[in-house]
């Protein structure tokens, strides 16, 4: 008699177990598709991020190789020696 009520006790524990596991596991199966979904998120963000810093950086450099450009058409000898003055220090430096 003792020994049904420990076997039934038993089993009584084990299925709350079992009930308390099964939520765990379904809980934690939600946060972690949170997660996934969060960093989804995320990654869509770093994305745009860095399309957005492309085309900025790009539109810059545009602006830039334009001015030089312009700055070359209207000042060439200007020019000339300072990039020649340029490789000239640079050439010494390559040296040591």
């Amino acid at each position: 008699m003792v020994e049904e009520k420990f076997a039934a006790v038993s089993d009584e524990a084990k299925i709350e177990a079992d009930v308390e596991a099964t939520a765990a596991r379904t809980e934690l199966d939600g946060q972690i598709a949170e997660l996934r979904a969060e960093i989804a998120r995320l990654t869509e963000s770093m994305s745009a991020i860095g399309s957005s810093a492309k085309a900025v950086a790009r539109s810059e450099l545009d602006v830039m190789v334009e001015s030089a450009r312009a700055r070359v058409r209207e000042e060439p000898v200007t020019t000339l020696l300072a990039v020649a003055g340029f490789s000239f220090v640079l050439g010494l430096l390559a040296r040591r």
